[in-house]
């Protein structure tokens, strides 16, 4: 039986490409290990504009800190509820050494959340009552009461301010003159010319640059991109 012939240009020129692909490989393999954590999210961004932190916010930890973490939120979002409590995690480790603070800003997603945007107010009915304390307390007591996805039943916000230690009459009251509907529809703005395209969006804002996660609700410690990872990274240099 008469073999195939083969050609003598076969085997060097598959070493040759072999050779190529193991190097590429090589060659993006240290790239990655010598990247920083947050040079993806610099990369090709366009400049973030963003309404500078300011007494009107809503600060948890050290007001004059080197980083600070601007959460978009909608608080009838599933992820956003997640990331509550991965920002709780965040202070928890790093808020007490003053380097980084975390500033929460409304974006409820009308489209989807008919509900959130009255919450929204609800918490700015209850730093009114409560101070900066008593609007963080609120926050949480949300989070932990809704089923998310605007199943919340609107006649437990009052509740929920006197079980955190409101004045329930002065709460509802505030809640149904409607003031702050104006400040909750100046930070969806803000969020949107920020480049906010859903909840939550995030922007961490350092002395020198502000960098978008546009990832949504990325974990405190745990998958391939995470905030103790992008922190970490930033601490060291600020």
């Amino acid at each position: 039986m008469e073999q195939q012939k083969r050609n003598p240009l076969t085997i060097p020129f598959a070493i040759v490409v072999a050779g190529a692909l193991i190097a590429g490989t090589l060659f993006l393999t240290n790239k990655n290990k010598t990247q920083s954590p947050v040079a993806d999210m610099k990369n090709n961004k366009n400049e973030i504009t963003i309404e500078p932190v300011s007494a009107d916010d809503h600060i948890l930890g050290n007001p004059e800190a080197p980083i600070m973490i601007v959460e978009f939120s909608d608080t009838e979002c599933p992820f956003c509820k997640n990331f509550n409590a991965t920002m709780r995690a965040v202070i928890d480790a790093y808020g007490k050494t003053g380097k980084v603070a975390w500033v929460y800003r409304h974006f409820p997603i009308d489209q989807l959340h008919s509900k959130s945007r009255k919450e929204a107010e609800a918490t700015e009915c209850a730093a009114e009552l409560g101070g900066n304390d008593g609007f963080w307390k609120y926050i949480d007591a949300l989070y932990k009461k809704t089923p998310s996805n605007n199943d919340l039943d609107p006649s437990l916000l009052p509740q929920i301010a006197e079980e955190n230690g409101l004045d329930g009459t002065k709460f509802e009251s505030c809640l149904n003159s409607g003031k702050y509907a104006g400040k909750v529809e100046k930070q969806y703005q803000d969020a949107v010319a920020a480049g906010g395209q859903g909840t939550p969006y995030t922007v961490i804002i350092t002395k020198h640059e502000k960098i978008p996660i546009s990832e949504g609700a990325i974990p405190f410690s745990d998958g391939p991109v995470n905030m103790k990872m992008i922190l970490d990274d930033l601490v060291g240099k600020n």
